[in-house]
């Protein structure tokens, strides 16, 4: 089966103009996390730490979301991003986890180092997969979901928000 998007999902979501409860911005530290998204998906993830997480909790229910992320030092470059928030239920994991997908190629693993996120807005539900496959196939669609989505202007501008250039 081919990793290809999905092509009866919507590249667009959300409204034109972020509406409450987004912009949502967080901040954390990247921890490590199940070490499958590099290894097993193809698409590394920076995990949100424990504090980070039980903010974000609170407020969203599980699922994708699209934003943008910065990592290290403030006044860095800003990404595209999406993150799973839940359970993964593909892995049954019995804890919670923020994982973001920051639409960039590192070189290198950037754990105990800064994130920023602002959460733009939600793409779909959490849900299970019957196969690895599909797993990839709607994550790789969640992608491309996010960069049609930020390019709207009320989306892009809030790359520089204070959270991602200020101290």
């Amino acid at each position: 089966m081919s990793h290809l998007i999905n092509p009866d999902r919507p590249l667009i979501v959300g409204p034109e103009v972020p509406a409450q409860p987004y912009p949502y911005p967080i901040s954390g530290t990247v921890v490590k996390g199940y070490g499958r998204g590099s290894k097993e998906l193809g698409i590394p993830t920076a995990n949100l730490s424990e504090d980070a997480l039980q903010m974000m909790c609170s407020e969203f229910t599980t699922g994708v979301y699209y934003g943008w992320a910065q990592i290290g030092e403030v006044n860095s470059k800003v990404y595209p991003m999406v993150m799973s928030l839940g359970w993964n239920p593909y892995y049954k994991n019995e804890k919670r986890s923020a994982e973001v997908h920051i639409i960039h190629e590192f070189p290198e693993d950037f754990y105990g180092t800064s994130i920023r996120v602002i959460v733009l807005g939600y793409i779909r539900p959490e849900q299970n997969y019957p196969s690895l496959d599909a797993l990839i196939r709607d994550i790789r669609t969640d992608v491309e979901v996010a960069k049609h989505s930020l390019k709207r202007s009320h989306y892009d501008e809030i790359r520089h928000h204070d959270l991602f250039t200020k101290q």
